[in-house]
């Protein structure tokens, strides 16, 4: 099937070119050219483990290409996939920008096309948006209607940045909201499903991908408050974590103390439920407190700092890890990053490293800190040591060229040696 890919982001690119594999024709669409340069060079933009092989195969093979045209993509699609971000606004609600802005481009390519489009929205949008924003939309701009001329459907994501090829290739649930079963059908068809198929409406779709980033988000936070009860008993919070683990009804994945979650989807679809409950008149107590303890991690870090080698002003402190967790180089809202511009605040000098996210982090931080490009070098001098992330190169370090061999751990990484004063954040 011809397919277009609107978004060249963790989403999109990985949708394309799995779905390229699988030997459909695919055009990713981006405003951004260097980003599409890339992809036609076949260098992936993002870093995702195995994606770097099925981007040159599938660009060599000719069944993937990438270009800012978007009408020119839509003319030679059956099939849409937007991919847009939707990136939070300051009291937590989403910001539709870029998604009004392909639809509605979406649309306007749809109103001289001769064929039927199917158009699947990935983006994550809070209940109604698809139904209330993007399909009126839709019709305003192409003047067509549904599902005469195109049909629309919702299909949310649930991939983890890290393991975004695996997640693709063998998702654990298909999501489609739709009215008709038009796009349903298709969609079905491009992806081949070999899982459970949910197929529900619109809202009950938009709320299914906001209901399972929140609880996931849940979990790492009842893992966390239970963590800081263990770090004042005593306890190592791992053998409980793992302990409650065994038990089906709980589950092991998600239930690792340290310094908390980041990344683009569960502090902001955390925040995007907690707008929409209060827009409808409902007090989100959980959701709230889910948050609270997330930020308040950073904060312990820091101080659990400031108590192994007293004021930080001066001292020389090494941050190995910047993505907000190991297998990506998203540094979106990293507890890493929090944790970095806390340590400045209180005048210490930050020397980072991280084996994937250095260049993001360079966005983030400007010259406030100093790059380096390995471990022995993040380490040379350093008065303390800050586990952030939990990258597997990190578990096995020499922390021989350090000034005050002090180590912190955020990440339950770090193999404990002789020679060095450890303290883990939660055991």
């Amino acid at each position: 099937m011809k397919i277009s890919i609107i978004g060249t982001g963790y989403v999109g690119l990985v949708t394309g070119v799995v779905l390229a594999g699988k030997g459909h024709e695919v055009i990713c669409v981006d405003v951004d050219k260097e980003k599409i340069d890339r992809i036609n060079q076949a260098v992936p933009p993002i870093h995702e483990d195995g994606l770097p092989e099925m981007l040159k195969a599938v660009v060599n093979n000719k069944k993937l290409r990438a270009t800012t045209d978007l009408k020119e993509a839509i003319q030679n699609s059956e099939i849409c996939f937007i991919c847009v971000g939707t990136p939070s606004k300051p009291d937590g609600s989403i910001d539709l920008t870029q998604l009004e802005n392909a639809v509605k481009q979406v649309g306007t390519a749809l109103k001289e096309k001769k064929g039927f489009l199917s158009i699947v929205v990935k983006s994550t949008v809070v209940p109604g948006t698809t139904e209330n924003v993007v399909l009126p939309a839709i019709i305003h701009a192409s003047g067509k209607k549904a599902p005469e001329h195109f049909s629309l459907c919702y299909n949310p994501e649930f991939l983890r940045e890290g393991k975004a090829m695996q997640d693709t290739l063998k998702p654990d649930k298909l999501v489609i909201g739709h009215t008709d079963t038009i796009c349903s059908n298709n969609l079905k068809q491009v992806v081949t499903p070999i899982c459970p198929v949910i197929e529900t409406n619109y809202k009950t779709a938009e709320l299914i991908k906001y209901a399972n980033n929140a609880f996931l988000a849940t979990k790492i936070s009842f893992a966390n408050e239970i963590g800081n009860l263990c770090k004042q008993l005593g306890i190592d919070a791992y053998t409980v974590s793992r302990a409650i683990g065994f038990d089906p009804r709980i589950g092991n994945q998600f239930l690792g103390a340290g310094l908390g979650f980041g990344g683009s989807c569960l502090p902001k679809d955390t925040a995007a439920l907690t707008s929409a409950y209060k827009k409808h008149g409902l007090e989100p107590k959980l959701l709230k407190a889910v948050t609270e303890i997330n930020d308040n991690q950073t904060e312990r870090f820091v101080h659990l700092a400031e108590k192994k080698v007293g004021h930080l002003s001066g001292k020389q402190i090494a941050v190995l890890g910047t993505a907000f967790k190991a297998g990506t180089d998203d540094t979106r809202e990293s507890p890493s990053i929090k944790v970095i511009g806390l340590l400045l605040t209180k005048g210490a000098k930050v020397r980072v490293f991280d084996p994937k996210a250095l260049e993001n982090t360079k966005r983030e931080l400007g010259n406030k800190v100093e790059y380096v490009n390995s471990i022995a070098d993040c380490l040379k001098d350093a008065d303390l040591c800050l586990i952030c992330t939990d990258w597997p190169e990190f578990k096995f370090i020499d922390f021989a060229g350090m000034k005050n061999k002090v180590v912190i751990d955020g990440r339950h990484i770090v193999e404990k040696k002789d020679g060095i004063t450890y303290e883990g954040l939660s055991w």
